[in-house]
């Protein structure tokens, strides 16, 4: 017997999940959730999705969709909202995928106080909760997490991560993107309260959403960061994406202290003239990996994606491949989104904790927070908080 998951959100990022949840072989049931029907309705009338899908598993809100009997939730709203409804959902007895961030909000203590509710909830309730941080799941970081099992690395010395992503990037334009998440009732909220931080003189950064560069590094080294030093760059344009939104640089780059004895550099830019990237590159004893190369003290190999990851399970892939657009199944970020999809649902399925589990992710965005408090502070080194390794580790 299967789970039956329901989707919150289906604008153009939680539409590009839908078929994906959908179509997995543990899904027996799927629920619809969005303020908006016509969206509900872009799916519900497709015809693969009938065997699944039932009109009454359609829902207009959160509260309604959280009363209802489904398994588990998979949040593809609005990013200020992910932490709050996380909570919601759980104390409501579901599971929940949350898309990233865990929380989007100007106030660092915020975002690390909803850390610590979203790690009481989980720890309180029983239920898991499994951020989508789409790194975790790219090729390269599989493989890594894969040569570092082996001990191919020996120890750490040093690692990089970077997130760089233009505001004018024409694969992915933050002015559009931003525009999009104001448009309607929740952006028309989230103006009002940002206003209000503005007004009181908070203002965030880049590091507030670090997660695309902190994961890979942290996740393959399995290593926290425990101090940081920082520093900003603020944008000299008075451009009113960075103006609007109250922020107070553009450009954030951070220096970490790691729990291993390692040092680890991340860089989250939003204002930069170069091709988006979204990488890492890490450096041992023994061996090394830069640029989609394998390095040791005597040779370097180039690796393809389909060398670094491993494939999905032969039952899971057909059924994806069904309802993919075409041919290639390893779509979305790298090739990344398939197996989040997999890691959550076989996780809720078997009762266990996800990959990308709470304690986790919260690891993976106190750093980012944490260097945004050092860079308001010109480079003061500040410790980093931490909430354990959670049960069974």
């Amino acid at each position: 017997m299967g789970i039956s998951l329901g989707i919150v959100g289906l604008g153009s990022f939680g539409s590009s999940f839908a078929n994906l949840f959908m179509s997995h072989p543990l899904v027996d049931r799927i629920a619809l959730c969005d303020r908006e029907p016509d969206r509900i309705a872009r799916f519900a009338g497709l015809d693969h999705w009938q065997a699944k899908f039932h009109p009454r598993d359609a829902y207009a809100s959160l509260d309604e969709i959280c009363a209802s009997d489904v398994d588990a939730l998979a949040l593809f709203t609005q990013p200020w909202l992910h932490a709050p409804q996380a909570v919601q959902a759980m104390e409501a007895g579901k599971h929940v995928y949350s898309a990233v961030p865990i929380v989007m909000l100007p106030d660092g203590d915020e975002i690390l106080d909803w850390c610590a509710r979203l790690v009481e909830t989980v720890e309180r309730t029983g239920q898991s909760y499994m951020l989508g941080e789409t790194t975790f799941y790219r090729p390269e970081a599989i493989y890594c997490r894969r040569r570092n099992q082996e001990g191919a690395f020996g120890d750490f010395v040093y690692s990089e991560g970077e997130y760089y992503h233009d505001v004018d990037s024409p694969s992915s334009n933050l002015r559009l993107v931003q525009a999009h998440r104001l448009a309607g009732q929740a952006g028309e909220e989230w103006i009002a309260a940002r206003d209000d931080y503005i007004g009181r003189g908070i203002l965030t950064g880049p590091m507030h959403y670090p997660t695309h560069s902190t994961s890979g590094p942290m996740s393959v080294m399995n290593a926290r960061a425990r101090k940081v030093c920082a520093w900003g760059y603020a944008n000299r344009t008075d451009d009113t994406y960075f103006n609007d939104q109250g922020y107070a640089f553009s450009n954030e780059t951070a220096l970490f202290q790691m729990s291993n004895g390692s040092t680890m550099r991340i860089c989250e830019l939003r204002e930069i003239g170069l091709h988006n990237r979204e990488t890492f590159r890490i450096y041992g004893t023994q061996g090394s990996f830069e640029n989609d190369h394998w390095c040791d003290k005597e040779s370097r190999t180039p690796l393809t994606p389909q060398e670094m990851r491993h494939r999905l399970p032969s039952e899971v892939e057909d059924a994806f491949r069904t309802v993919s657009r075409t041919s290639e199944v390893y779509g979305g970020h790298g090739g990344s989104h398939p197996f989040l999809v997999h890691e959550f649902v076989e996780a809720v399925h078997q009762e266990r904790q996800p990959a990308i589990h709470v304690w986790s992710a919260v690891r993976y965005m106190a750093a980012g927070v944490i260097a945004h408090k050092s860079a308001l502070k010109d480079g003061e080194i500040l410790s980093i908080p931490d909430w354990g390794d959670g049960p069974g580790a």
